[in-house]
């Protein structure tokens, strides 16, 4: 799937221009080779991880990784600085990874969260349990299906905002919404099938 050169962008949460971060993309006028390091140094880790998420294979996010960036520099002229840059090179990764097979979230990240009550006091013991309950967490939604896996990793570890989400995944707010609850009860299912055996 190709993507259009006038992609549209997201506006920050706050509802104002582009994130502080992403202030230097707005004043370039000719992506330069120095440009297009910096923009690749920032961002590689963040759009190679999602790549591999989405296709569990290493040599495959390698691939559409470095297309997401070559696409990326294509398109630069659309981009005006409106919007989350991470947001605009995570659905072109998305976009370039139409095709790829289903996705796997293979990195541990911190989903215990979204079950466990935050304002419980931290000691060793509740440490290692919020640890263990972590890797519980993770090889369930191992087991998810793609669309499922996909709005956890980007809600849970990229912490895109309902907005954000649905940019990425060109779905409604209100979709976005739905999805992420239906994702999280069927966590909250397995977890539950796991411990009555």
């Amino acid at each position: 799937m190709e993507l259009s050169p006038t992609l549209r962008c997201l506006t920050s949460a706050e509802g104002g221009a582009a994130f502080v971060e992403d202030d230097y993309l707005k004043h370039i006028t000719r992506l330069d080779e120095l440009e297009m390091d910096r923009l690749v140094r920032r961002y590689w880790h963040d759009v190679w991880q999602y790549a591999y998420f989405l296709t569990r294979r290493e040599h495959v996010a390698e691939d559409i990784a470095q297309e997401t960036f070559i696409r990326a520099f294509r398109a630069i002229d659309a981009f005006r600085g409106q919007c989350s840059v991470k947001s605009w090179l995570f659905t072109i990764a998305r976009n370039t990874a139409f095709n790829y097979s289903k996705s796997a979230f293979l990195r541990k990240v911190t989903l215990a969260g979204l079950f466990q009550d935050t304002k419980r006091s931290s000691s060793a013991e509740s440490d290692y349990m919020s640890a263990s309950f972590t890797d519980d967490i993770w090889s369930f939604v191992l087991e998810l299906p793609r669309s499922d896996r996909e709005i956890i990793i980007l809600y849970a570890h990229y912490e895109l905002s309902y907005k954000e989400l649905a940019e990425v995944l060109r779905i409604a707010e209100g979709t976005v919404k739905s999805r992420l609850a239906r994702a999280r009860a069927k966590l909250a299912k397995r977890m539950k099938e796991e411990r009555l055996q």
